[in-house]
């Protein structure tokens, strides 16, 4: 959770946030693990959306532990059971880039291919959901709404 190994130039969204010094989602964290922290992605377009953040500040893969890993396996199953249940989805996506300029952390999407899905952002049209207009934004109350509902069930 600290920006330790950052350089100062740049700057950690996913630190940021960690912290609670800048959060990203308006809402609770849906689980707070040994190593991830899970939470509901923002600003998105989809409801559900899901994000798997790891506390510590690490840009490779190649870098987590065995622990990490095995915490993260568990927890991506975890949301992908609680997204069918929450939101009857019919099929989830994970990815991993961490690419973006302040997003470089590793963290990973779960995203439930649920009846709000538009069948154009399949595959990797997926990412259109993050870019829409703020018009399209599931809502921040809705978001919190959602978290407290995934945080019961998970």
């Amino acid at each position: 959770m600290n920006q330790t190994n950052i350089s100062k130039s740049s700057v950690c969204f996913s630190c940021l946030s960690n912290s609670r010094e800048k959060p990203i989602s308006p809402g609770e964290a849906i689980h707070t693990g040994r190593y991830w922290l899970v939470e509901h992605a923002y600003p998105s377009g989809l409801e559900g959306w899901l994000v798997i953040v790891l506390k510590r500040h690490c840009e490779k893969l190649h870098q987590l532990t065995s622990d990490e890993w095995l915490e993260l396996a568990t927890l991506q199953q975890r949301c992908c059971n609680v997204l069918k249940v929450v939101f009857k989805s019919s099929k989830e996506y994970t990815m991993c880039f961490a690419e973006k300029q302040g997003f470089k952390h590793i963290h990973f999407h779960v995203v439930p291919k649920h009846s709000g899905f538009d069948k154009e952002n399949s595959g990797v049209g997926v990412f259109n959901y993050l870019k829409m207009p703020q018009s399209r934004w599931v809502s921040k109350p809705r978001v919190r709404e959602i978290c407290r509902q995934l945080k019961r069930k998970f």
